[in-house]
């Protein structure tokens, strides 16, 4: 997925034209990429609070407060998106 990176930068990045993005597709993008940045995320999380959960019924609150963190990044992002445009 990395390998593309590159290329999408040249091609938004056009000098010929102006850029290829707008503000708002700009925005689209970086919402998009902290959304993948957030399930990859919680990939790990969620599996080690399953298997901490499994070991110890105590440990369902924390359990679930750290994989609820990182949604926090998705809210935030939304929220410089309508401070933005």
């Amino acid at each position: 997925m990395l390998e593309v990176a590159p290329e999408l930068a040249n091609v938004v990045l056009q000098e010929s034209s102006g850029p290829a993005l707008n503000n708002q597709g700009a925005a689209a993008l970086a919402v998009g990429l902290a959304a993948i940045g957030v399930g990859y995320a919680q990939r790990g999380i969620g599996s080690a609070a399953i298997g901490a959960i499994a070991e110890d019924d105590d440990l369902f609150i924390q359990g679930l407060v750290f994989t609820a963190l990182p949604e926090t990044l998705i809210i935030f992002a939304f929220v410089t998106i309508f401070l933005a445009t």
